[in-house]
């Protein structure tokens, strides 16, 4: 549940003009291969999450497959989004609805969602999941009205596209490169369901259900991407071409799509979901972003305070309240300029992806040091899941790339510091 909510059944509709314009409409193609890398990401995850069922995610697997240093430098690369992704989450759902009740300010909504989403996570995962079930139902009752109207349409009006089009593209506009220029967009759509892991502490059953919800929550939001992009692009009645020519039609596509080939409250509703739905992603990405500062704090690798657990709910109190501090740091000013949403979109993704090729290292390491290594799960998936997010690192902005090697060099230091002072600390001869 935490992890639908994190990564949304109706995350492609937001990227969706932008992929249809650079894969020259073949955009359900480059989903069904997004999924099948991330598929190299989530197996790796899962891998970990049996033999590792502690809270901290990839800073607990990279620690335990290479060693405590590489952890901390994993920890430290993945904290980078979760401290990012809340903030942009909430920017989104104030922008989206301040657009239905203009006279509210952005920040007004922006902060509201902040503090209703931070007090579910105090009161516990369990409840936030409860919570966050009723907004699981309604974008999955939105997708499936879409589906049933966009079918209805193509009955009735036909497609405004050829049937397989957004598989093969529209007229052969495509070729390989912008496929995979589409999956470098497209794959940030998945990004979310790692955080499943975070929360392996409170998990009530053995360690192979977090491995099995991570490939079952992929596998469901793999089918759900494929299905409102297949559609989507054959009641689009805006062309690739148009959409590369004017960039500001990418935005708002898959909205005017439904609106004009379905019916506008249909549109409407799915605008106002998105909003509900991001602060809830927001919610679940700063829950996430609190088991990994408890799991590095109860590792001494950040201040112990941090790594204190609620006697009454079983969270981690200390470590929730500094990710709502810092997400209220980015969000707030976010909100009030007019660029803050683009700055942040431009940023978020990078740690995750830099954490993501050490946690393919780590189940190489881990599994041949262990002497249960086997070829396939444990050498070519992570080979393959490594090269695919060193691929896709190489592809993002320049601007994303010199912020996460500020943020890496950073942790760096923060690690030297902490190594001198345990050699300060030890004694002599063990010094």
């Amino acid at each position: 549940m935490l992890g639908l909510l994190l990564i949304g059944a109706l995350a492609p509709v937001s990227v969706f003009g932008p992929i249809d314009a650079v894969s020259g409409g073949a955009v359900a193609l480059v989903y069904i291969v997004a999924c099948i890398a991330m598929g190299f990401t989530a197996a790796s995850y899962a891998q970990m999450a049996r033999v590792v069922p502690k809270a901290g995610s990839v800073f607990a697997y990279a620690s335990t497959g290479i060693g405590p240093r590489t952890g901390f430098i994993a920890g430290w690369m993945v904290l980078l989004d979760y401290i990012l992704v809340p903030g942009l989450c909430y920017v989104v759902t104030g922008l989206a609805m301040n657009s239905f009740i203009p006279s509210i300010p952005v920040w007004v909504f922006t902060v509201a969602a902040l503090v209703i989403t931070t007090g579910l996570n105090l009161v516990g995962a369990k409840v936030a999941s409860q919570a966050g079930a009723a907004v699981i139902v309604a974008e999955a009752v939105i997708l499936l009205v879409i589906v049933v109207g966009a079918i209805h349409f193509l009955g009735t009006e036909g497609a405004t596209r050829e049937t397989l089009s957004p598989l093969t593209g529209v007229g052969g506009g495509f070729d390989v490169m912008s496929v995979l220029h589409g999956v470098s967009i497209a794959v940030l759509s998945f990004l979310g369901f790692d955080a499943i892991t975070a929360f392996a502490e409170e998990n009530a059953g053995t360690p192979s259900v977090v491995s099995k919800a991570t490939l079952t929550c992929l596998v469901i939001v793999g089918v759900a991407f494929v299905a409102q992009t297949y559609l989507g692009a054959l009641i689009n009645p805006v062309t690739p071409g148009q959409l590369t020519a004017d960039a500001a039609l990418q935005g708002a596509t898959y909205y005017s799509a439904v609106q004009a080939s379905i019916s506008s409250w249909v549109a409407t509703a799915l605008g106002v979901v998105k909003a509900v739905g991001a602060a809830f992603a927001a919610m679940v990405a700063m829950a996430a972003g609190s088991r990994l500062i408890y799991g590095m704090s109860a590792d001494r690798r950040l201040p112990r305070a941090l790594a204190v657990i609620s006697a009454r709910t079983h969270t981690p109190v200390n470590a929730t309240l500094l990710s709502a501090a810092i997400t209220v740091a980015i969000a707030l000013p976010a909100s009030l300029f007019a660029d803050g949403l683009s700055v942040l979109a431009s940023l978020v993704n990078i740690g995750a992806l830099s954490a993501f090729v050490l946690l393919h290292i780590s189940v190489f390491a881990y599994f041949r040091r262990e002497g249960t290594f086997r070829l396939v799960p444990h050498l070519l998936v992570p080979l393959a899941g490594g090269l695919v997010t060193a691929a896709i690192l190489a592809s993002s902005s320049r601007y994303a790339q010199l912020i996460g090697l500020g943020w890496l060099l950073v942790g760096i230091v923060v690690l030297a510091v902490q190594g001198l002072r345990r050699v300060a600390a030890a004694p002599v001869g063990e010094a």
